[in-house]
């Protein structure tokens, strides 16, 4: 079973941009295959600027034992929210090493329709995770053609994912030995 994340960096609870995500995965994974926690930033207020929080650090800590995690924001000046990054803030480097992450962007419009790959995934890649493509953007002035936009993207990121698993099973073993959770992911990926 693979483990997927969600974290939403929208200060609204329930925001279009969790739909948003929360759809991007259901169209991206096989039903069955994957179990998902959502974190939606705008319910952990209280504690997101709190050093040290448990609470946040577990938080930290189970997405970063994710497969996959999508990192959706809306788009306040032209990338993504304080919210968000004050949460990605408490990974040290390499932090997300071994994640697959995909960078999600909503906004009014098309004019920062390339926020995600030149903002959110930068970040991601500085953590360690793997971004298997560009950023995903949905200009909330095609709400009304989620279901076909969020398909094109899926095509995307299929295309993609399927190169990097035909590269991954031929790159040579120089001696990695993998964690628990890795070899937990494999038993039961096969």
């Amino acid at each position: 079973m693979l483990k997927v994340s969600i974290v939403v960096g929208n200060p609204k609870p329930a925001s279009r941009t969790r739909r948003v995500a929360e759809l991007l995965v259901q169209k991206l994974l096989e039903p069955d295959t994957y179990r998902c926690e959502v974190i939606d930033l705008a319910d952990h207020t209280d504690e997101i600027l709190v050093w040290p929080s448990e609470k946040m650090a577990r938080l930290n800590e189970s997405v970063a034992a994710s497969d996959l995690v999508i990192v959706a924001s809306p788009t306040y000046k032209a990338t993504y929210t304080g919210l968000l990054k004050a949460f990605l803030d408490r990974y040290p480097a390499n932090g997300l090493a071994g994640v697959t992450a995909i960078p999600v962007h909503t906004g009014a419009d098309f004019s920062h329709a390339m926020g995600p790959s030149y903002t959110l995934a930068p970040l991601l890649t500085e953590l360690g995770a793997a971004v298997p493509g560009r950023g995903f953007y949905l200009s909330l002035s095609v709400m009304d053609h989620l279901e076909e936009v969020v398909d094109a993207a899926v095509a995307d990121y299929f295309r993609n994912l399927s190169g990097l698993a035909r590269i991954a099973a031929a790159t040579r073993d120089t001696g990695h030995r993998p964690s628990s959770a890795e070899e937990a992911r494999d038993e039961a990926s096969s």
